[in-house]
């Protein structure tokens, strides 16, 4: 059984999370669309800086926490979720972000009514989230929903952040610019004692499909499968790009040529250096191996009821 049908609970208020950066005035319509909406007790409290959402979500006992903002947003309550130990806890997402990946897999609407609306009588599903670490020393392991990576996606992740305008014509922008100054990498990647090596020109970890927008770089994805899917994608030219769009927009990326996919539970990316990687769309610096793992069904997020079966 992959979920069940749950109301939301009448003894303690649900809490909003909301990131007042992501998402400009797409958060304002959210939080009018909770007030206006949501049917019972509820609080809202707005995030001052970087994982002040963790906090909340790991410290509060509301047995519904919400993530309201884009996918850095659902990310950070997740984590707090999972750090604070209380499977009863739901994840719940209003999206209003740039991409909203894990959201838009999970078959929830952007329109803010609605997401408010499927809070009001939701299911829910046990989700898979993955830990990643690096050859860093003292970095502390970290956590991923919906996808991680190497290569290309990470550079772009990179220069989006860096650009300060969280627009999806932007995150265009940044990838055309790179593009053309863009040279594949070494790579040695092993997925349950399975080996790729060679240059490539990303490395994809999907524990959901998709980077968001409907971009689906790893179609055959499940966050219930207890497996993440791994995409060793190798170079292609500039003249591959609008088929492999098309591919990449119509869940059909799996058939390309240029992609080599593994499904397995432990993953570990090897490189001749150190540089950029991201997890859920931020970005950051890693070293030279990276150490990803899948922890199963370890999550309760909140989903359409009709969605439940199908996740």
């Amino acid at each position: 059984m992959r979920g069940s049908s749950m109301g939301k609970a009448e003894s303690n208020k649900a809490l909003f999370i909301v990131n007042p950066i992501s998402g400009s005035g797409k958060k304002k319509k959210a939080v009018e669309a909770i007030e206006k909406c949501y049917r019972g007790p509820y609080e809202i409290v707005y995030t001052k800086y970087p994982g002040h959402a963790e906090e909340l979500s790991r410290e509060s006992d509301s047995s519904l926490v919400v993530a309201v903002g884009g996918d850095g947003t659902v990310s950070e309550v997740a984590r707090g979720i999972v750090a604070g130990g209380d499977p009863s806890k739901t994840l719940g997402i209003i999206p209003c972000g740039s991409g909203d990946g894990l959201a838009l897999h999970l078959g929830l609407s952007r329109d803010p009514v609605k997401a408010v609306g499927c809070l009001n009588g939701y299911g829910t599903v046990m989700m898979d989230y993955a830990t990643i670490r690096d050859d860093t020393p003292d970095r502390p392991e970290g956590a991923f929903f919906c996808t991680a990576g190497v290569g290309f996606d990470a550079d772009v992740a990179e220069a989006f952040a860096a650009s300060g305008h969280r627009r999806l014509w932007n995150y265009i922008a940044c990838a055309l610019r790179l593009w053309w100054k863009f040279k594949p990498g070494d790579y040695r990647v092993v997925v349950d004692g399975k080996e790729i090596a060679g240059k490539a020109s990303m490395i994809t970890v999907g524990n959901a499909s998709q980077w968001g927008n409907g971009a689906m770089i790893a179609p055959l994805a499940s966050v219930t499968d207890g497996v993440l899917d791994v995409s060793f994608s190798l170079p292609f030219s500039t003249f591959r790009i609008p088929a492999l769009a098309v591919m990449l927009l119509t869940g059909r990326l799996y058939k390309a040529k240029e992609l080599k996919i593994l499904k397995g539970k432990e993953v570990s990316i090897y490189r001749t250096k150190r540089g950029a990687a991201h997890y859920d769309g931020d970005p950051c610096v890693m070293g030279e191996r990276i150490d990803i793992r899948i922890c199963p069904a370890a999550l309760r997020v909140a989903v359409p009821q009709k969605k439940v079966e199908s996740i």
